[in-house]
């Protein structure tokens, strides 16, 4: 099986479904359901037997395509996985079924048709496992690009309140950031001897002037797409209007292209450049931490909420990469694996929430949680995922980015705890002004709030719930998948993790 074509059947399965559903009658919206439901499924299959496939401590990079494209600029249709981008893959295969599921009857909701709106979702799968899996510069950037097309019609199309205007802001700002890879992939290609091959590419030995200002034009694209601050303000505009399985998908997964991005090609084609800029990275990534948390604490729309603390992990996952540590860069890549699945599930919940109630403002809840107990009960283990409870996924990922960063810039890592706080603050108050003491009169009279979780929804998050607590206590798994591809990346940086102080090197020995 290791001579099989994973990745580009992977790539291109969810297209090949996605013109299937888009092309079945809007007379027969549960057909398009099925099928793309379905389709998703057969990726999911196919993603589990690449998994088990893989082997670790084997190759850097395996499952190794190469097929030519435009020869005469040295472009081929290249694809390969290391251990980064393989739990990503999975991350996706995982999160889409779900989030079609979810999406179950967004769509009629919107009065747009059915099938176009799930073979939107299937196209951005294929886009989103086509950015993961190319190790061809030029088709990284290809795939960057066209991802933004879906995303900009579930948004533009089928978001809510001011949809167009959020669905232009996110075009616009990607399109920018994407403008400054554009010229960087293009003086990449010139001073790496017109060649976008990554392999090759990561031998070049490149001048201390070009290296840092093609870092610069990957680097903002990147901070861009992941957001960082102070590019972030396109995300709670985004995130507020886009459906909430379209908005789960952008925060879950999307925004990881920014942080993959800058571990695939920031730190191993340009190592002196990244060592140059990583003091200001871990200010901006700190900045981020601490004003996205507080921003939160004041927000009154829930999409907007889980937006900004998306924001704010996200700064946690920038200050793993740029410690240059192994623990740190293992802690920030299960980081975006843990992220997209508990904010993956807090943005369906709140999802559920908010097509019951008709609203999205906190203020119009409270008490919800005696009407919907099991509802209320999901949306308090989301929250308290989110805000990295021991015991969860993301407390392990949070740990290690904090203990991987602490032995080498402490002041950063107590900076960034104060972050933790601010979680608990912003997290707490969303869960009690929503679900928790006094019943608001108006919810008993909408129909919408008599409704528990059916079967279908319990499908949705059952899995996700049972992720985050499996891999809170036995992160293992994904962890030996992480961290030969984090060594290496270590290694293209030319950073080792430090050594132990005499006195715990004594200490260990008693």
């Amino acid at each position: 099986m290791s001579d099989f074509p994973f990745l580009s059947v992977l790539t291109v399965a969810p297209l090949v479904g996605a013109v299937v559903v888009a092309f079945l009658p809007r007379s027969r919206p549960t057909l398009a359901k099925q099928v793309a439901l379905g389709w998703s499924l057969l990726v999911l299959a196919l993603s589990v037997v690449m998994w088990v496939t893989f082997q670790v401590g084997g190759d850097r990079f395996q499952f190794r395509e190469s097929y030519p494209w435009i020869p005469n600029w040295g472009v081929n249709f290249t694809f390969a996985a290391d251990g980064i981008a393989l739990v990503m893959l999975m991350l996706i295969a995982v999160l889409v079924p779900l989030v079609i599921l979810a999406s179950w009857h967004d769509a009629e909701s919107s009065k747009r048709s059915v099938p176009v709106y799930f073979a939107l979702l299937l196209v951005l799968e294929c886009t989103m496992i086509g950015v993961f899996a190319a190790a061809d510069v030029f088709l990284f950037y290809v795939f960057f690009e066209v991802m933004l097309v879906p995303m900009y019609f579930l948004i533009g199309s089928y978001g809510g309140h001011q949809r167009q205007y959020a669905a232009v802001k996110f075009f616009l700002y990607s399109l920018v950031g994407g403008l400054f890879m554009l010229a960087a992939v293009i003086g990449l290609w010139v001073v790496g001897g017109k060649t976008f091959d990554w392999v090759a590419l990561s031998q070049v030995d490149i001048s201390t002037g070009a290296e840092r200002w093609l870092f610069l034009g990957f680097f903002v694209a990147f901070a861009i797409k992941a957001p960082f601050f102070p590019f972030h303000t396109w995300l709670p505009d985004a995130g507020g209007a886009a459906p909430a399985g379209a908005a789960a998908l952008l925060v879950g997964v999307l925004d990881k292209v920014g942080t993959f991005g800058i571990l695939r090609y920031c730190l191993p084609l340009f190592p002196d450049a990244a060592q140059w800029f990583a003091p200001w990275a871990l200010a901006l990534a700190v900045i981020g931490i601490i004003y996205a948390a507080l921003l939160a604490v004041g927000q009154n729309d829930l999409k907007r909420l889980v937006s900004y603390t998306s924001i704010a992990h996200f700064g946690f996952i920038g200050v793993g990469i740029f410690a240059f540590t192994t623990q740190a860069g293992t802690g920030a890549v299960l980081y975006m694996v843990n992220h997209g699945l508990a904010t993956g599930l807090l943005f369906l919940v709140v999802g559920m929430l908010i097509a019951r109630r008709g609203s999205a403002l906190v203020s119009d809840f409270g008490g919800a949680g005696k009407l919907v107990p099991v509802l209320a009960g999901v949306l308090f283990f989301a929250g308290l995922a989110s805000l990295a409870l021991p015991g969860t996924a993301p407390f392990v990922s949070e740990f290690l980015v904090l203990i991987g960063t602490f032995t080498v810039n402490k002041p950063v890592a107590v900076i960034a705890t104060l972050g933790i706080i601010l979680a608990a603050a912003y997290v707490l108050w969303m869960v009690q002004r929503t679900t928790q003491g006094t019943l608001n009169p108006a919810l008993t009279e909408i129909d919408g709030m008599k409704r528990d979780l059916n079967l279908r929804e319990k499908v949705v998050v059952a899995p996700l719930i049972a992720l985050i607590v499996v891999l809170g206590f036995y992160p293992k798994p994904v962890t030996d998948v992480i961290n030969p591809a984090i060594q290496a990346t270590m290694q293209d940086v030319g950073r080792t993790d430090p050594a132990p102080s005499a006195d715990t090197v004594q200490e260990a020995s008693r």
